[in-house]
């Protein structure tokens, strides 16, 4: 396979990365990204219908699998809506962000977030010193909180797709634990901080403004377990069952939820247009990379994760957690889970989840909730600013993971 070939892949990638930020009102148009996706997709497609159909036939069976599970996990979490507002203390900001990690890994990183994340700006909207609230949410429920079922974050579910056990994330509870529990300790801590310099007035009215938490759209974690179930089932009943409570969702959720909650179909849309080029674009780029894998000097545990968190972080982390894992498989390693050995496999998976935390573009939801809070009382960093607090915060983290584990 010539690299020359892995060009569009690259091009792609980069437009994502790119294009936001230096032709924002270009790239805010699903059509502009269709645009882009087809003008770099099609001559590949071409070339792969002539010479490899079947990888062809391969690529667009995963790609419908994929998009049926994030469109699916995406509509009927939309049709759940969490209203309320609670004391904004640090202990109840930071319960509410680990019940977001554990709830990541059924309904999906997206899910968790577009049910908690109004809530959660809901209940701190009285105080002041909160800046730091969306970059944290970000960080735990958005991203690391998801890994640890192949439901939690869309590269684990391309992993699954290629073979990867279902159950075999959850042999990552360890490091799930240790990464999100030294990042829930230092948001209390800072929560703590920022907690005291609160006015006597503001705090005030945080407690006069209280209401319990209400839950509507309970339905809808009947159809999520129904997408759970059907994740076990084989093509296409997979698919069919996750269309088919998609269509439940729909049908029996009142309309006024989801506008309550902002549902619009454009994220998902983005995601299927996006996603559609990416999967053509990539083939010849796996091919290539597994093909020469050897020549690029990534052979340990610890590189693996390092580079396919770096990448993660500027582009996107489910085609990156692809790359390297076609990497790995062309190293002829220990064949311990699909034609590599369990630290690498465990190496490319971790860096792909946390470190889509490093910047806006590593994963879907971060740039969904920078949007919902900056339309809120509570706006979010800029993108740099965002990247500072990545910076100071879960680099570190990153350290002690490699020295605990990947070493």
């Amino acid at each position: 396979m010539n690299i020359y070939l892995s060009i569009p892949f690259a091009l792609l990638l980069l437009s994502i990365a790119i294009l936001p930020l230096a032709a924002h009102h270009f790239w805010e148009k699903n059509s502009n990204k269709a645009f882009v996706a087809c003008i770099l997709s099609v001559p590949v497609l071409i070339y792969l219908l002539q010479h490899n159909p079947v990888e062809v036939l391969h690529t667009t069976h995963e790609y419908i699998s994929f998009i049926c599970l994030l469109g699916s996990l995406y509509v009927i979490s939309g049709g759940v809506s969490l209203t309320g507002d609670l004391k904004a203390t640090p202990f109840i900001n930071t319960l509410m962000l680990l019940i977001g990690a554990v709830l990541a890994n059924f309904i999906g990183t997206t899910g968790a977030s577009m049910v908690l994340i109004r809530a959660f700006l809901k209940t701190n909207s009285e105080r002041r010193h909160i800046k730091h609230l969306p970059v944290f949410f970000i960080f735990i429920v958005a991203n690391c909180g998801g890994l640890l079922t192949p439901l939690g974050d869309p590269p684990l579910f391309l992993g699954f797709l290629r073979g990867v056990p279902f159950f075999w994330t959850l042999s990552l509870f360890p490091i799930w634990a240790m990464m999100n529990g030294l990042l829930l300790t230092i948001f209390f801590i800072w929560d703590s901080l920022a907690y005291r310099h609160e006015t006597k007035k503001d705090l005030l009215d945080d407690q006069k403004h209280q209401e319990p938490l209400r839950l509507k759209g309970k339905i809808n974690f009947l159809f999520l377990v129904g997408v759970m179930g059907a994740v076990f089932l084989p093509t296409p009943w997979r698919e069919l069952g996750m269309i088919v409570m998609t269509v439940f969702s729909l049908v029996t959720t009142p309309k006024k939820l989801r506008t309550r909650n902002q549902f619009t179909w454009g994220p998902i849309i983005e995601v299927a247009v996006l996603f559609a080029g990416i999967f053509i674009t990539m083939v010849p780029a796996l091919m290539f990379l597994k093909q020469n894998a050897a020549g690029f000097g990534i052979t340990e545990p610890w590189q693996f994760f390092w580079w396919t968190g770096a990448l993660s972080g500027v582009l996107d982390n489910a085609p990156t957690y692809l790359t390297f894992l076609s990497m790995a498989q062309g190293l002829h390693l220990p064949a311990e889970i699909v034609g590599v050995s369990i630290k690498v496999l465990m190496a490319i998976s971790v860096g792909a989840v946390f470190m889509g935390a490093n910047t806006y573009i590593g994963n879907g939801p971060n740039f969904m909730i920078k949007a919902i809070a900056d339309r809120s009382a509570i706006r979010a960093p800029s993108f740099f600013g965002y990247m500072a607090y990545a910076a100071v915060v879960l680099l570190p983290l990153y350290g002690i993971i490699h020295l605990v584990f990947l070493r």
